[in-house]
């Protein structure tokens, strides 16, 4: 099965969502994208659909967007 993608910006509402996520799904289906410690991965999650972070991008593309932390303009500055 292919992972789950979860990409955050490292603030608390995404820090509460990343605990929350891995305890739901399990640490070994989703894959954690941290976007102010690898900004090279900032367009890859715009190209996915993700809008604002935190957000969970399916393994089929859905993109789940959890609460509100940043909008990718936020996470690019």
């Amino acid at each position: 099965m292919k992972k789950s993608i979860f990409y955050h910006a490292g603030c608390p509402v995404c820090i509460s969502a990343e605990h929350d996520i891995v305890t739901l799904i399990g640490a070994e289906h989703v894959e954690i994208i941290h976007l102010g410690n690898d900004r090279s991965k900032i367009a890859e999650a715009e190209k996915a659909g993700v809008q604002s972070v935190p957000a969970l991008v399916m393994p089929h593309g859905n993109v789940l967007h959890i609460n509100f932390g940043a909008s990718m303009e936020d996470v690019k500055k």
